[in-house]
């Protein structure tokens, strides 16, 4: 239908790729951790949003630009990684005891639009996404079909829809788990370091990968 082969397959093959540890895993579950459950949801939904302008960019052909041309990689690659170093910098300066409130009411103290914002950018601005829809969908369309944007669309919607409900259960998870421990404020200052240098380390790991 629609041009699409093996989709069982593909099902299967992107829940697994889902479950893989990357770098939206760890930034969602660092923004979970270290403030809590609506950073981390605001997280996962801007990691789709990054990952739908993803796959309509592969269906019409735009991420070709990325696996053609070498200047366009780096010039995204470094991007993403200035930007995730750049966050991981704010976290690690950020005066957690004056900004954290004793009775665990944090929500005051942050910009969940902000939050959002950076889960898009952080998507976008990882080149090797882009590639990935456009190594991987067409594994699963007739090569008579592969001119078509119906079937990229498809099958691009399918896979950020189970990542998006795996996204959101680790964001629910690790809230979960971190709840009680962030009414220590000393504790969440060590949370935020501990996210600031996670973010740091991802992005000095974007700014070295091979196209």
């Amino acid at each position: 239908m629609f041009g699409i082969i093996n989709f069982e397959a593909f099902i299967l093959a992107g829940i697994l790729l889902n479950l893989t540890p990357g770098a939206d895993t760890m930034y969602i579950l660092g923004r979970s951790i270290s403030q809590g459950k609506k950073s981390g949801i605001l997280s996962a939904l801007g990691i789709t949003t990054g990952a739908l302008i993803h796959c309509l960019a592969a269906a019409l052909g735009l991420s070709v630009l990325l696996a053609k041309s070498a200047l366009a990689f780096q010039l995204i690659k470094y991007a993403g990684a200035i930007y995730l170093v750049y966050l991981g910098v704010q976290l690690l300066r950020s005066r957690t005891e004056q900004n954290f409130e004793v009775n665990g009411n944090i929500e005051n103290h942050i910009s969940y639009s902000k939050i959002y914002v950076s889960g898009i950018l952080t998507n976008i601005l990882n080149p090797k996404v882009a590639l990935f829809f456009l190594a991987f969908l067409p594994q699963f369309i007739s090569p008579e079909a592969v001119e078509n944007h119906i079937p990229f669309m498809i099958l691009g919607l399918t896979f950020v829809t189970t990542g998006t409900i795996w996204c959101l259960f680790l964001a629910f998870f690790a809230a979960k788990l971190s709840d009680r421990i962030r009414k220590n404020y000393k504790i969440k200052t060590w949370l935020d370091k501990f996210t600031g240098t996670t973010f740091i380390l991802l992005g000095i790991k974007l700014a070295f990968s091979k196209q």
